[in-house]
Formats: structure tokens, sequence, C-alpha cells
């Protein structure tokens, strides 16, 4: 589907990525991954269109779409959620408006018989065609349902996008990304402005519904739960592994193993012969076995060992200083902007030494909460700081806060104090900002170099208390697992807002639920947890399932007076059940019915796509560019109606389970 030849980039002499070569084929899930820094977003970019290689060249198929979400945008704000959302479908509207024009045309001519006039209803009827495949009349449905599984409510839907945060403009263009169904889907970092629940939803969406998906991410669950194959760029080189992301580590182990071995024995091999050759050089006896050794060596095609990328900063928490037994206590806390209540009833107790999260869907008060622990935001109820605390806070927003215009090495020099600023260097070194990258502008940095930048302003100030919102985005999977393994260590108190599961897997013991305006405390760890949700979520369906007969069941008649009422109601529950069963059966055979028309419409596109291959096999046909364009419309049509059928099948499987 698409091949990626010989991509060169050069960057001021340093080659970022050296003439890399691979192939995305349809249905691939591919993983780009790799250190900070490495190029992963300059390829995205590459393929997408946005960027221009210093040599080599992307091809792909002529009316091959991509979808591509950046993870930096630039947003219009000018009209509300689900206009927006719709811009998604603006090819379809196109087909529309070119229809309603034909049939425009139509209405006004009166050369009934004529040969044009007739063509012109032919291709009225091939836009048509087009437009019911495409799903004109399903549109706002699937916006619907996107826009919902993205986290966004049925209430949020006329609100204008201006209204909206940064991290929700974002998941808009997610949304419209999504609803194109491009060819081939590039997220660059998808997840970081998603909860939970947001990404298990995008990665069912990713997993059953797109096409080709190639994709960056830190997140090593998202990352394992939606691909199957994972290239790594490692300096200026790729490797291509047909496994997801655990495994390939497991592989490129291996086979990092295996070269070494290889490689030890040929040069072994090499060093015997060479004190061979050198040993019976000058000896006549030996003169046809020493020549043959040379021959040997010259012909020896050299093994090498694959350069391994060891670059991992270095991080290590400030000694905390001592604070009182209790650093956050918080007794009926309660904040509202206006008639909005956002948490209400806030109740709990942060202990000396813990690591707590704090999770749950965006908007539902999380970092509301961690405004009012700092003291940034006025709220109602009782929240007391513990003897001797001082508090060291990292922003969801804390690299984007940074001055673009000074070095990074200047980014530090402001705010380091006394000796400290004698080891800037050092400090920077740690963090990756060797050599002369101490003097790049912060506007060129990528994302995990500015997380790292902002990580250090962090480290600059003693602190017995951590407040961590969002620390992982950006950073590649190496320096999110130095920074797991730092705060381990770390014998201060620590409360981390985030949504990576892994990153919180083995690292916080008390979890603190938002949700509904309330704050739930769970104990154990983020597995624990999820574990302990997914049960609660099928004991409710349980429960709803089963409530309904229950107390049919348990309603036994006091008196013999009540014995008609009861029989009328078994008459209305019998009568409401036969209505129930008939509903079904109606949908079921409605689907039945679009199952068969999506397949009759396939059969005949591929009966169509074959008439003109036959067409084109001919000299002439060949020779025809109509032709060629007739070809490739009738694939995109082909495709299109495939992915409805697929549809309107998987459809049809859950309701028929259901049944």
């Amino acid at each position: 589907m698409v091949s990626v030849e010989n991509i060169l980039v050069e960057f001021g002499g340093f080659t970022l990525l050296d003439e890399i070569s691979f192939v995305i084929n349809k249905r691939d899930r591919i993983a780009l991954t790799g250190r900070n820094g490495a190029g992963k977003s300059t390829l995205l970019k590459i393929i997408a269109g946005v960027q221009v290689p210093t040599s080599g060249v992307i091809s792909m198929p002529k009316d091959f779409t991509v979808g591509y979400l950046p993870q930096v945008l630039k947003i219009t704000d000018t009209c509300s959620l689900q206009e927006e959302a719709a811009k998604a479908f603006d090819h379809i509207f196109a087909l529309q408006r070119q229809a309603e024009a034909m049939q425009q045309e139509l209405a006004e001519r009166e050369d009934y018989e004529s040969e044009s006039y007739h063509q012109l209803i032919d291709r009225l009827n091939h836009y048509n065609d087009m437009l019911e495949m495409s799903g004109v009349y399903q549109y706002q449905s699937e916006i619907e349902k996107t826009l919902l599984g993205l986290g966004f409510k049925r209430s949020d839907f006329d609100r204008q996008t201006s209204e909206f945060s940064g991290g929700w403009r974002m998941r808009i263009e997610l949304a419209k990304v999504l609803l194109k169904r491009p060819d081939l889907i590039l997220l660059d970092e998808p997840t970081n402005h998603l909860d939970i629940e947001s990404i298990q939803w995008l990665e069912t969406f990713l997993s059953q519904h797109a096409k080709a998906v190639l994709l960056v991410s830190h997140d090593r669950a998202f990352l394992d739960n939606v691909t199957t194959r994972t290239i790594e760029i490692s300096l200026g080189k790729i490797y291509d592994y047909k496994v997801p992301y655990t495994q390939f580590l497991e592989l490129r182990k291996e086979r990092r193993e295996q070269q070494l071995r290889s490689y030890e024995n040929q040069q072994k091999m090499i060093q015997d012969t060479e004190a061979f050759i050198e040993r019976f050089r000058y000896k006549a006896t030996k003169a046809v076995q020493v020549q043959s050794r040379i021959k040997q060596l010259e012909k020896l095609e050299r093994l090498e060992v694959d350069e391994i990328d060891n670059s991992a900063m270095n991080l290590r928490f400030p000694p905390a200083p001592h604070s009182g037994q209790y650093p956050v206590i918080i007794e009926d806390l309660q904040k509202a902007y206006g008639d909005h209540v956002v948490i209400s009833e806030v109740n709990l107790r942060i202990e000396r030494g813990e690591k707590v999260a704090f999770v749950g869907r965006n908007g539902e008060g999380k970092s509301t909460l961690v405004k009012c622990i700092l003291g940034e935001i006025p709220y109602q109820g009782n929240l007391t700081l513990g003897h001797l605390v001082k508090i060291a806070y990292f922003a969801q927003n804390q690299p984007l806060l940074l001055d673009e215009n000074l070095s990074v090495f200047d980014t530090i020099d402001r705010v380091a104090v006394g000796d400290i600023r004698t080891k800037i260097r050092d400090i920077l070194g740690a963090f990756m900002f060797g050599g002369e990258n101490i003097d790049k502008k912060v506007k060129v940095l990528s994302g995990g170099e500015r997380s790292r930048l902002a990580m250090i302003q962090l480290l600059l100030s003693p602190a017995n208390l951590l407040i961590l919102d969002e620390p992982t985005n950006h950073l590649d999977i190496r320096s999110k697992d130095v920074l797991k393994q730092a705060i381990r260590e770390f014998q201060g108190t620590v409360i981390v807002v985030s949504h990576d599961r892994d990153f919180l897997d083995g690292l916080v013991d008390k979890v603190y639920e938002f949700g509904d305006g309330k704050v739930k405390e769970h104990l154990g760890g983020i597995s624990d947890f999820l574990q302990k949700k997914k049960m609660e979520s099928l004991r409710d369906m349980e429960r709803q399932q089963s409530s309904q007969p229950t107390q049919r069941a348990t309603d036994k008649p006091n008196t013999a007076a009540k014995q008609p009422t009861v029989s009328i109601e078994k008459t209305i529950d019998r009568k409401q059940q036969y209505e129930a069963r008939k509903e079904e059966a109606k949908r079921l055979k409605k689907l039945q019915q679009q199952v068969a028309k999506c397949e009759a419409e396939v059969q005949a596109c591929e009966e169509a796509l074959s008439k003109t291959e036959q067409e084109l096999s001919t000299p002439e046909g060949a020779a025809n560019q109509e032709l060629h364009a007739k070809y490739a419309q009738q694939q995109k049509a082909l495709e299109m109606a495939m992915s409805y059928w697929e549809n309107a099948y998987q459809e049809l499987e859950a309701q028929s389970a259901q049944s």
C-alpha cells in the first residue's frame, strides 16, 4: 500500500534518518518506537506529506487517503463541536452537491432522447450509488458514536469549540481523523489527552474498524492492545519486527545476544586464521595452505553488531525533608463554578510516604482538586497541609510553559540558585542534553525533550510532596521507566494524576477515583482497581438483567382477593415480553436485509471492477486514461462497500448474540 523508500533526513550535518525503507501493508497495525528525538514524529510528517525529506520518496496508490493527528495542533474556532466533527464528511457533502446539480440540470433540460441526456442520467445514478455506499444517511450517528466514545457528552455537541481546553480540542481532531475512515491513520501520541475509558474505546476502534495504522505512543499497554508490528528507529536506522511491543523487546534482546555470539565466534576464527598465516607465511611447505587462508579471509563477509542507543536520563529526586504524619487532610471539600458543582463531599487523608493516583474521566475534577491543594483556587470545606510540607508541582502543560526563545542551558540557568549553578552542565548531561544540545533553542525540541527539561526544573527545589499531573506525556518508554523508578525510591509523598496504566502499575498503593462529582478511595494498586471496576460493572449488568424477574418471582399474593390483580400483571408482563421479542425480531430482520443489500452492492462492485479489468487488459484499454480513472473509482467504491458490509455484519452478529 505505502512504500517508504530510502528516506534520508539531515539537519546541519546531523543525520536523523539514514536512508530507511519499509512497506506499510493493508490492515497493518504498526507501533513506531524509539527514544525522544530519534525521528518518529519527523517520519510521520513525511508520510503525511507535511514535511519533505532530504532525499527519498513515499509511494502510495492514487486516491489513497491518509489521516494524520500531530502532537501539536493549530485550531481555528468558528463553529460548534458537532459542526466541526461533520467536516470529516466534506467529501460526501461535495458528492451530494454534485448530485443535486445534476438533478437540477435534468429538470431544466428537455432533450430527453439525446445521448448526453442519458449519459447524465447514468452519471447521476453512479453518484447516487456512491452516496448510498458512503453512508450519507448514517454520518450523524457515526459522529455521535465517535464523540461519545472519546468522552464528550451529548450536552457538548452544540458548544462552540472555542469553549474547550487544548486537550479536548485534540480529541475533536482525533474524532475527525477517525470519522474520515482513511486508508492509513497516522497518530502521534494519541493517548496524551485521553482518560482510561477513552483509551480503551480507542483501542477497540483501531483494532476492529481502522484499515492501516501507524502510531507513536509511549503507553506500553496501549501498544500491546492495538499493534501487531513494531518498527524501532535507533541511531538513524530502523529495525522491523512482526510482533507487538512487549514481544519486540524480547526478540530484540535475543537478536542482539545472537549477533554478539556470532560476532565473537567469527572474531576468534579470524584471529586463529591470521595467526596461522603469520606463523607459516615463509614456509614453502605451507605456502598453498597460507594462500588458501588469505583468500578465505578476503572472501569472508564480516559480521557486525547493531549499534544500540543506550542513552537514558539519570533521575533521582533530592532527599525529602521531614514532614508531618499526614501531608494532606481534606474534609467535606466542595468546589463549584456558579451552579456547576465539580466535586463535593471530598474526604481523604494522605499519609507521609504514600504514593497515590488520581484517576477518572477528564473533567471530573482531578486537576481541580490539585489546584485546591496548591492553594490556587478557593473552595468550601477544610483542607489542611501537614507540618513542614514543601510541594513540588509538575503541571500537565509544564513543557509548554517553557520560554521557546531560550536555550536549554539558559532555561535551567535562570532558575538555578547557589552552588547548583556550577553543576548545570552535569545535570543536563544526566538528562541526555550533552554536548551541543545544551545550546539548542527550546522551540526546536521534541515533546519528550521539553518534558525532560521541565523535569529538571522540578528537581531544583527539595520537596517532600510531589504532585505530578500527567508527567509521562511525551516521555519515551525508557525515560518513563527511569521516572517510575525515581518515584519508587523517593522517600516523600507522591500524588500522580495519570491515565497511563503501565506507568501506575506497581507504583501507587492507593487509587482515588473521580466521577459524578465524588471522590472514592480504593486500596491497592491500579491493576486491583481496574479489576474491581470490571467486576463492579459486570455485577451492575447482572443486577439490571435479573432485577425484574426476581421482583416478579418474590411478589406473592397475600390474600385471595389479590389473585385477579396478579393475574392481570402476569398478562401485561407476557404481552410486554411478546412485544419485546417482536421488536427484536424486527430489528434482526432489518439488519439481515441490510447485510444482504451490502453483499449485493459488494458483488455489483466486484463485477464492474472485473469488467473494467478485462477492458484494461487490451492495448486500447491500457492507453485509455479515462478507463484508468474509472478503475480507480471502482476500487474505491468496492472498498467502501466492503467497509459498510463489515459494519453491518458485525451489528448483525452482535444482535444475534443478544437474541
